[in-house]
């Protein structure tokens, strides 16, 4: 039996950190190749890594909440296989990551994800206290649905299943959440005695910083805000995709020039559209909603003004214009990780019920935090649903290598003068920011103009 060490490897993101969430082993634990180890997020995304090979747990390195640098060891496992001696796992001498060993269907190269899909086969621990009261028991759910429910706020005992076994599905959480107000999280929490709050700033270690501190009574993990004597202000340490975000902001801000335009519309046939397709059997098993038919206009109108799906590139010969001639469109999703902008391909090429089924699995995704850094690349532009928010307007930043981010307002009753008398109609406001090196006024005018009149006769989407 030798000691195998596990460093923490280039997950393919070419990142060069990423912080312990949560371990899934502890040590004394048997694990098989492709057992997930410990669950890690990097700038982009949350990523599970899985075992490269089996034997028994010894030592978790690295504390949860710690950043650590790509190729530190995080820990180690006893092999039960014969080796020549100790060994480490994780990186090539190239900085690829290694090939797990052969295990069968399933494998996975080593410090890639597996999204949920490999079991584990570990012997089973006792979770902490605390895992334990939120598990909701006597509630059939799996762990990726379980922890659904918790970044959403719902609780798993409240939802009614709608699984073929009587367990509870991620459709069935989903929609249990859109049930409740989006404020549901918002609390107007007491002043308190405590002035200020602080958050210790992330450890970076290259090398074994001991196993996970236990949170007994007096101890504070180094993800909780760590209170002090002030209670007045808290210190959030800047990390992880939120520190991918706000550089990503910056960047747009300050070297793309943004206009901003906007113009309410009558969403009126949107609105009994959507209705009817919520009752066809074809579409009966897919979520349907005013975003996609924002989506198949956002498209619909790129193709009549190709510029706004256009990007700006410095290059070495001098700057240059870069016109796509597809689609790939981005949806921008507030997630409990922070804001993600995955983008779905070739969408141009998407039927109705196919870009409806690309936007919920886009939506879930994002909301599990399993969006991969792939599905964020390469977008082309982007749409943000600031309606379920209760907005009607706003100027947002446009994404970096865009040209252009259209806004959805919320969608609401209001007067409108139609053939010369005054009725309730829907209306809801289409905003958009373009970068000026790009696309001038009269072209950002005219692709608004074009969302806005599909969104009054979606029949348009039939030419």
């Amino acid at each position: 039996m030798s000691t195998q060490t596990f460093l923490l490897p280039d997950v393919g993101e070419g990142l060069t950190e990423a912080e312990i969430v949560s371990w899934r082993v502890a040590p004394g634990d048997d694990v098989a190749v492709n057992d997930v180890l410990v669950e890690i997020e990097t700038a982009k995304s949350l990523v599970e890594l899985p075992s490269p090979f089996a034997g028994t747990v010894g030592e978790l390195l690295v504390p949860e909440g710690e950043t650590v640098n790509v190729g530190a060891p995080i820990i180690t496992i006893a092999s039960t296989t014969d080796a020549a001696g100790p060994a480490t796992v994780g990186q090539s001498e190239h900085g690829e990551p290694d090939a797990a060993p052969d295990a069968g269907d399933g494998a996975v190269l080593v410090g890639y994800g597996t999204g949920g899909h490999v079991q584990s086969r570990r012997r089973k621990t006792a979770a902490p206290a605390a895992q334990r009261v939120a598990a909701s028991v006597g509630v059939v759910a799996k762990p990726p649905i379980r922890k659904l429910a918790r970044d959403l706020g719902v609780e798993l005992a409240a939802v009614s299943p709608s699984g073929p076994a009587g367990e509870v599905t991620r459709e069935d959480v989903v929609r249990h959440a859109s049930q409740a107000s989006v404020f549901r999280n918002i609390e107007t929490p007491e002043w308190g005695d405590v002035r200020e709050e602080r958050i210790p700033a992330p450890q970076r270690s290259a090398g074994p910083a001991g196993p996970p501190r236990p949170e007994a009574a007096g101890t504070v993990s180094p993800a909780t805000p760590a209170p002090d004597a002030a209670g007045r202000e808290e210190t959030i340490a800047v990390k992880g995709v939120r520190k991918a975000t706000s550089s990503a902001m910056v960047q747009s801000a300050y070297s793309a020039p943004h206009v901003s335009v906007w113009t309410d519309v009558d969403a009126t046939r949107t609105m009994e559209l959507v209705k009817r397709l919520k009752a066809s059997p074809d579409f009966a098993d897919v979520k349907i909603s005013p975003l996609l038919i924002m989506a198949r206009a956002v498209i619909w109108a790129a193709r009549r003004t190709p510029m706004v799906n256009a990007a700006w590139v410095d290059a070495e010969g001098g700057a240059e214009i870069r016109v796509r001639r597809y689609v790939n469109l981005g949806i921008a999703a507030a997630t409990p990780r922070g804001l993600l902008v995955p983008n779905i391909k070739d969408a141009q090429e998407l039927s109705m019920r196919e870009l409806a089924r690309a936007l919920e699995k886009l939506t879930l995704t994002a909301r599990e935090g399993r969006t991969t850094p792939a599905d964020q690349q390469g977008g082309t532009i982007t749409i943000t649903n600031i309606g379920v928010f209760g907005m009607d307007a706003g100027t947002p930043i446009i994404n970096p290598g865009e040209a252009g981010i259209v806004a959805m307002g919320t969608i609401r009753q209001k007067p409108w003068v139609v053939d010369g008398e005054v009725r309730p109609r829907f209306v809801t406001t289409v905003s958009g920011s373009f970068d000026h090196r790009v696309i001038d006024g009269d072209g950002m005018s005219r692709f608004i103009a074009d969302v806005a009149s599909i969104l009054e006769e979606p029949a348009l989407l039939l030419d």
